[in-house]
């Protein structure tokens, strides 16, 4: 399936799935010919049963002596967990 289908069905946008792929997450193959990112209904069924267990693959953490910067926003750190 698609990346579009794939973002969908979990729940997440398409920059997520394909942040995902680059930290190894979730393994996207490539079309032969447009090499646009494709994802096997089974890897999305095993990750689904991951979360639907509790386990959670990647957090975010706001670090300890974040401020807002001029435009309000905090500043926050992706801590991605091991397999």
């Amino acid at each position: 399936m698609n990346i579009k289908e794939a973002a969908e069905i979990l729940g997440v946008s398409k920059l997520t799935l394909r942040n995902w792929d680059k930290a190894g997450k979730l393994h996207a193959l490539r079309h032969p010919i447009s090499n646009y990112r494709v994802y096997k209904t089974e890897d999305l069924k095993k990750l689904l049963e991951k979360l639907a267990s509790g386990e959670k693959p990647i957090r975010v953490q706001r670090e300890k002596k974040a401020a807002k910067n001029k435009s309000g926003v905090y500043k926050i750190k992706v801590l991605h967990l091991k397999d």
